[in-house]
């Protein structure tokens, strides 16, 4: 396992920054495409949501390595940050007015990227799984919209909010995101688990390592049997050897089960 404060000390060197709102934290990173590759010169726009358990502690920064390697592979890669405290409803707020943001900042870069594809690890798979499902939300909802991904790839998510509270994932992290827990709060819960807004109606491909302590390889092996129950063509990569930080590392066996997966 990588040294956490190794991790925290990265830094993200963004070609541009955009803001979607007043708070500091409610920003855009943009790494514009560098040559050739699978990204197509721009033509798919990367959505990287950054884990840490919801927690401000872990903030965008120490996805520098992947955001820089997808970039060269010819992605434009927009890296969100967003509102880790006190946790719902401002998470939510700011990932679903972020993502109705991402195409206009895109196009103020002078790129009008094809395809879209939500990549998230940890807490932000479940993040970016969530913005894919908004459009099963009800329809009075504020969070609500019928835009979503071409895709979704989800790196040791937390692909169900209410398994992230029942086996006590992070010490509690969802509970103290979510201001309770499932059975105190079940609507709250259900309308901020991807979970339980199946299907989604895009491909998910979920990587997962074998030797992952943090986020059991299990929560992605049951939300893909549910997922293709509800109809939903979701992939599970397992792999052996690999840890919780291992699928975001550009230079793990991961790596190219994550470039296969934006190619498809």
């Amino acid at each position: 396992m990588p040294d956490e404060d190794a991790l925290r000390a990265l830094r993200l060197e963004a070609d541009r920054t955009h803001a979607y709102g007043g708070h500091p934290e409610q920003v855009v990173d943009f790494l514009l495409p560098q040559g050739g590759g699978p990204g197509g010169e721009g033509k798919t726009l990367v959505v990287l949501f950054h884990g840490g358990f919801w927690r401000p502690r872990w903030d965008r920064h120490h996805t520098a390595p992947l955001a820089k390697a997808l970039a060269a592979e010819g992605f434009l890669v927009a890296v969100p940050e967003y509102r880790r405290t006190p946790g719902w409803p401002e998470i939510f707020d700011d990932v679903a007015v972020c993502t109705e943001a991402l195409a206009t900042m895109a196009a103020a870069e002078g790129v009008r990227p094809s395809r879209t594809v939500y990549v998230g690890h940890s807490a932000g798979g479940h993040l970016a799984l969530w913005a894919a499902a908004r459009r099963r939300l009800p329809a009075g909802s504020p969070w609500h919209s019928e835009g979503r991904p071409d895709a979704v790839v989800s790196l040791a998510g937390c692909a169900s909010l209410r398994l992230a509270d029942e086996w006590n994932l992070g010490s509690g992290a969802a509970r103290a995101m979510m201001g309770g827990d499932v059975d105190a709060l079940p609507s709250r819960y259900a309308d901020c688990d991807p979970a339980a807004l199946l299907p989604l109606g895009v491909p998910v491909t979920l990587i997962h390592g074998a030797d992952d302590e943090d986020v059991p390889p299990t929560m992605s092996r049951t939300y893909a049997h549910a997922a293709r129950t509800a109809g939903d063509r979701a992939h599970l990569v397992e792999l052996e050897g690999v840890e919780h930080f291992g699928v975001i590392d550009p230079g793990s066996i991961a790596w190219p089960h994550l470039l296969a997966a934006l190619e498809a």
